[in-house]
């Protein structure tokens, strides 16, 4: 279980009480699905926290691979992490519109490439803004921080490993779309995508995880029966997968506050396995 110093949360008091901490440097990383509008970036520059820069998950990737948002090199993260204005001694204080989704990715992404001060605030935007706390509009223009990033590549899966954990069952795989797309009775936001889910695989829908009211993630024991009620043993290695790998991070964050550690992202998640020359695939309930 995590202590007050190593949870990846912050409130809304913790944040307010240091939005004029120059070393405390606040993203906005609201993702939408394909096709949903308006786009992330036209939110954030209608609203967003004080002196929120825009990280943009679409962006911040590798512009070289057809796979949605796969994970950029080192080097390209330090480059667009230091033009939005962050420094490696700084705190990183990840957010998202409310709806969890980007604001854990992002925070995987920091701890992925070695800078571990990184935080996600607890019911993002939504809750910042029923408590009314003050937004500003338009965009922030940081001056360029030096960063220094090194991918540890225990932090995510390829397909080619997870084909073969198919085979020895080392990892446990837990897949955070909702239940429909798992077991292949719903349609895939991207077109193209074969219906059902990675064979072995449990399903532990993401947006259970947190109030849909406040924002908020739920209690630790809510987190703790989520997981054990679709059979995960905490106590085994886990691999966290969904659509395109952004919402499994909130499961993976779930799992970190509950003392969870080691865990992994299979970053082409359903984008790549569900594609009609892919892997085997399962349907029906886990």
């Amino acid at each position: 279980m995590t202590s007050s110093t190593d949870d990846p949360l912050v409130s809304t008091d913790w944040l307010a009480a240091r939005l004029d901490d120059p070393k405390v440097k606040i993203i906005d990383a609201t993702f939408k699905l394909p096709g949903v509008l308006p786009l992330p970036v036209e939110d954030y520059l209608a609203a967003h926290l004080p002196g929120a820069v825009f990280f943009d998950v679409d962006h911040i990737a590798d512009p070289n691979d057809q796979r949605p948002h796969m994970f950029p090199t080192a080097e390209q993260f330090a480059r667009d992490v230091a033009a939005l204005g962050i420094s490696s001694g700084d705190t990183v204080v990840a957010y998202d519109a409310g709806g969890w989704v980007a604001a854990p990715r992002a925070w995987w992404m920091f701890l992925s490439f070695g800078h571990p001060d990184v935080k996600v605030l607890d019911g993002g935007l939504k809750k910042w803004l029923r408590e009314g706390r003050p937004t500003h509009s338009g965009k922030v223009a940081p001056k360029p921080g030096k960063f220094r990033a090194r991918l540890d590549p225990g932090y995510i899966r390829s397909q080619q490993q997870l084909v073969g954990n198919l085979q020895t069952h080392a990892e446990q795989l837990i897949d955070a779309r909702p239940r429909p797309r798992f077991e292949g009775t719903g349609a895939e936001p991207r077109p193209g995508l074969r219906p059902g889910h990675i064979p072995g695989s449990r399903n532990v829908p993401y947006a259970e995880l947190f109030d849909a009211n406040t924002g908020a993630m739920k209690p630790l024991e809510e987190l703790r029966k989520a997981f054990a009620g679709a059979g995960v043993d905490t106590n085994r290695p886990i691999v966290t997968t969904c659509g395109s790998g952004v919402s499994a991070l909130v499961l993976t964050l779930a799992l970190y506050r509950l003392g969870v550690r080691g865990s992994a992202l299979y970053d082409g998640s359903w984008a790549e396995w569900g594609l009609p020359d892919g892997p085997p695939v399962a349907t029906g309930p886990a």
